[in-house]
């Protein structure tokens, strides 16, 4: 499932952290809204690590935000100043929303961020000890804040004009390559560590991110239900004739539509539009669990066969916790688990409408590789936690459970490109020069790089001209596709790209 932050601001203000996007369908506003004297804003974030470290997770929150106008007057753009958890290491090639809130239209100056409680995991690829992390070890860490924990941007796009009835967006870029130092402390005062830049007007405006949470209420005769996040706020959603409803069992409903929607379940919401008064609509709703079950999303670090004799054999999974949507105590995010996933257990592949190639499966647990974004479906009462491996790197996963489901979700990754063919329009990423943001390699002359595919549902960002024409040699680029093990009788991964974001002077 994709993620990622953001706000705009219309006759409402909503912001977009993000280190790029996929496939994009806008939708049309629900409702016109007066827009009255106020206007639309949004928001989006990046990433990057030190030399010799692999960043597996970067965590934030985000526990004030403001506009100043040319008045001076400061104007929050988070509702109720609730702070939201940002996981920038899976913003890298994907948007979330975050808030909307009302503004007034006039010229506004400068806008000014504040984090708090940053949580870091590494693994130490360097040839000595970092902050007490030793060499091939992971560890997580609680880094220091070096100077002010709030940033203050004042430079272009600022000054910039909000508009009656006219939206505005903003991405936020967050550097980790800059804002995590040499000795691992966060300085986000640091050139070019925290940007800024203005989006296009609509109906180019990217789109406006995913919100993840729990249906609290539907009105079927409206088209509309309520929905929680995870951080305490309740969002309103409408919906068109056009919403699409993606990976819903036949056991919620057999014909899409808003009827598949039911209090309780966990939902993931793109959105599509943001009317001037600030009413969302999406533009797709993804299923992710009933009320009753349980799930976990991670990066899969390590998989090792069973140790017992089985045939056919469970392969035990530790995977890096990215997202848990009950906030289950148990599985921490940012943590490890370790997850058995036993023959029997269904696998699918999260497609998201996208329409996967052929020559590429995940149907059976020997597929499952490191790297891999997964969602799993906890089969109740096998949690426990006496997790059976004990991975070489020293930081051990603390649950263990039983997987009855798994399914492929896109993995994000950055890195350069160190060939491009055209005829079979793929190219080759990784190598020695990356990837970052992704799990090191177990073994010695284990594979680094990949053979990424595109397809004609591909998106691109940033590349002249936003196709795959665009790509060339050299270039370093952000990945969200879906990974799959090598096909018998090759080597290399692939990655199926579900989007692609260029990043300039390898900053990210």
């Amino acid at each position: 499932m994709r993620k990622a932050l953001s706000f705009l601001l219309f006759s409402s203000l909503v912001v977009l952290f993000t280190a790029g996007c996929g496939s994009t369908r806008v939708m049309e506003p629900l409702g016109s809204g007066s827009g009255g004297g106020n206007a639309t804003v949004s928001l989006s974030m990046t990433d990057d690590p030190p030399a010799g470290v692999s960043v597996l997770f970067f965590q934030v929150d985000l526990t004030a935000a403001a506009l100043e106008s040319s008045s001076g007057t400061s104007v929050s753009l988070l509702a109720g100043n609730t702070p939201v958890q940002i996981d920038v290491t899976q913003l890298q090639a994907l948007s979330a929303f975050l808030s909307t809130a009302n503004l007034a239209a006039g010229q506004y100056s400068s806008m000014s961020l504040t984090f708090a409680n940053p949580q870091l995991v590494i693994y130490n690829a360097a040839d000595t000890s970092l902050s007490n992390c030793a060499v091939g070890s992971v560890c997580q860490m609680t880094p220091s804040v070096d100077g002010s924990a709030t940033v203050s941007i004042s430079t272009a796009p600022f000054p910039v004009t909000l508009s009656a009835g006219s939206p505005l967006g903003l991405l936020i870029d967050f550097h980790l390559n800059n804002v995590i130092q040499p000795d691992l402390s966060v300085n986000l005062g640091v050139s070019d560590g925290v940007t800024v830049a203005e989006l296009p007007p609509a109906p180019t405006l990217p789109r406006f991110g995913m919100l993840t949470g729990t249906v609290e209420s539907v009105s079927t005769a409206n088209g509309t239900f309520a929905l929680e996040t995870p951080w305490g706020r309740t969002f309103m959603i409408g919906t068109t004739s056009s919403t699409a409803y993606d990976n819903f069992p036949s056991s919620a409903c057999t014909t899409a539509g808003i009827g598949c929607l039911a209090q309780g379940e966990i939902v993931q919401v793109q959105i599509g539009a943001v009317a001037s008064g600030g009413g969302l609509t999406a533009s797709q709703v993804t299923y992710v669990q009933a009320a009753s079950a349980q799930t976990v999303e991670g990066t899969v670090i390590g998989v090792a066969p069973c140790p017992c004799e089985v045939v056919p054999a469970p392969v035990y999974v530790t995977m890096m916790v990215h997202q848990n949507p009950t906030a289950a105590s148990m599985f921490p995010i940012g943590g490890l688990v370790e997850a058995i996933v036993p023959p029997s257990a269904s696998l699918s592949v999260d497609a998201d409408g996208f329409t996967m190639p052929s020559g590429v499966s995940f149907t059976e647990n020997g597929q499952i590789v490191v790297g891999q974004n997964l969602t799993m479906t906890v089969q109740p009462g096998t949690v426990s936690n006496n997790p059976i491996v004990t991975p070489a790197h020293g930081l051990g996963p603390s649950v263990m459970f039983t997987a009855s489901s798994v399914e492929l979700e896109p993995s994000q990754m950055t890195g350069p490109i160190l060939a491009v063919d055209d005829t079979a329009q793929s190219f080759t990423f990784g190598g020695s020069g990356g990837p970052f943001f992704f799990p090191w390699p177990w073994l010695p002359n284990a594979v680094t790089s990949f053979n990424v595919l595109t397809t004609g549902q591909t998106g691109y960002e940033g590349f002249t001209p936003e196709s795959f024409d665009g790509l060339a040699t050299g270039q370093v680029v952000s990945v969200n596709g879906w990974l799959f093990a090598a096909q018998a009788g090759g080597s290399t991964p692939t990655i199926v790209a579900q989007g692609l974001v260029l990043r300039p002077n390898a900053m990210f």
